[in-house]
């Protein structure tokens, strides 16, 4: 083996969300792949549910989904203040911590400096480009110090026009990682409809920020109610929405959109990959900060997508399309129900060029592997 690296990232107090577990069980699979021992770390504060986490659906949605990729021996959720642990203990824990060559830090989750500074290297992962150096220049945000490294699915910070403060960090860029032999093609559906898993809102707020408002999902998709009716297309969404989106609710149903419980229909690994599997295309919105800022941003949801062979017509952030079809980009109304069409003038064309996309562009093991390669992990 090659060694020991340490992913952390808040997996438990989020259970029954199948697409934000292959975040983490993409890294590790990939990581494993390429030769690596793995252990992932995860923490529970008590003051986010209402029962004890021994027993809790937090801890028991972390452990079925680490048995899930044999990865049962591998993985400690911390709780009381990190005092204590379920799954290694934390004697255990920092010993595979001491034997790490890096931790792979997603949002700097593992904030306790006696284990996050046990490896010999530390990266941050972000995963939400914007926020984290918004929030470090407002001065609300400390998560970023105390790393070696840092890595970002925002594919523009650092270049001309992209709004994102840099912080005085040199960012390594990524595409977001994707099992390529956990996403095989299916045969063109019967059903073709245009498809997505999302938060209406998600759990960060709008951001101001030198004289400019940053808005979430909900602010990018109602520009786009209409689309339904305009082309004539199914659209079918695994949409979480809260009780107090009952106008956006509306919105959507009057104007055609079909709507599902994600927890019902995308509420495993299996289930999520099934869901988007059984799609034609993704129609893919961004947070409105992705696109205002021009972060680059891009989902590992519609990295799946496309590994799947399922076209992906994607909310402009700065990321260009794909040069032979497949992933198309958008930046308002009459630019989607133009791609909407392009897509239905050659399904199978575009399904072919999304899987060489993923084959070409985010193949975890190629992402994963020469990002170690560069930062020199070894």
């Amino acid at each position: 083996m090659a060694g020991t690296i340490a992913v952390s990232g808040g997996l438990a107090q989020r259970p029954g969300r199948g697409g934000h577990a292959w975040v983490f069980v993409t890294w590790l699979l990939a990581l494993r792949e390429l030769g690596w021992s793995v252990v992932f770390v995860d923490r529970l504060e008590e003051a986010w549910i209402d029962h004890p986490v021994p027993g809790s659906v937090e801890a028991g949605w972390l452990a079925e989904v680490m048995r899930r990729f044999d990865l049962e021996r591998d993985w400690a959720l911390l709780y009381e203040q990190g005092d204590r642990s379920l799954g290694l203990t934390r004697e255990e824990l920092r010993e595979r911590l001491d034997d790490s060559a890096t931790l792979i830090n997603v949002m700097g989750y593992l904030d306790d400096p006696e284990l996050r500074d046990r490896p010999r290297h530390r990266i941050y992962l972000d995963i939400d480009p914007g926020w984290p150096q918004m929030w470090t220049k407002l001065g609300l945000y400390e998560g970023l110090a105390q790393h070696d490294d840092y890595v970002t699915v925002g594919r523009n910070l650092g270049a001309a026009g992209c709004k994102v403060p840099e912080c005085g960090i040199d960012w390594n860029p990524i595409w977001p990682p994707v099992l390529l032999d956990q996403w095989e093609p299916t045969a063109e559906v019967e059903d073709f409809s245009f498809t997505s898993v999302a938060t209406w809102r998600g759990p960060n707020s709008s951001l101001e920020y030198e004289g400019g408002r940053y808005g979430l999902r909900a602010h990018s998709f109602r520009q786009l109610a209409v689309l339904p009716e305009s082309t004539g297309e199914t659209f079918l969404l695994a949409l979480d929405l809260g009780p107090e989106d009952e106008e956006d609710l509306r919105l959507l149903l009057d104007h055609g959109w079909d709507l599902e419980d994600p927890l019902k229909v995308a509420g495993d690994p299996d289930s999520y990959r099934d869901f988007i599997r059984g799609s034609g295309a993704e129609l893919s919105v961004a947070k409105e900060l992705y696109a205002l800022t021009g972060s680059g941003w891009f989902s590992d949801r519609s990295s799946a997508y496309l590994a799947a062979g399922k076209p992906v017509l994607a909310l402009d952030t700065g990321v260009p399309p794909g040069p032979d079809g497949g992933l198309l980009v958008y930046s308002s109304l009459a630019e989607a129900e133009q791609g909407v069409a392009e897509i239905g003038r050659d399904r199978p064309g575009h399904a072919a060029a999304a899987r060489a996309f993923a084959e070409e562009h985010l193949d975890a093991r190629r992402v994963v592997g020469s990002l170690l390669e560069r930062l020199e992990v070894g």
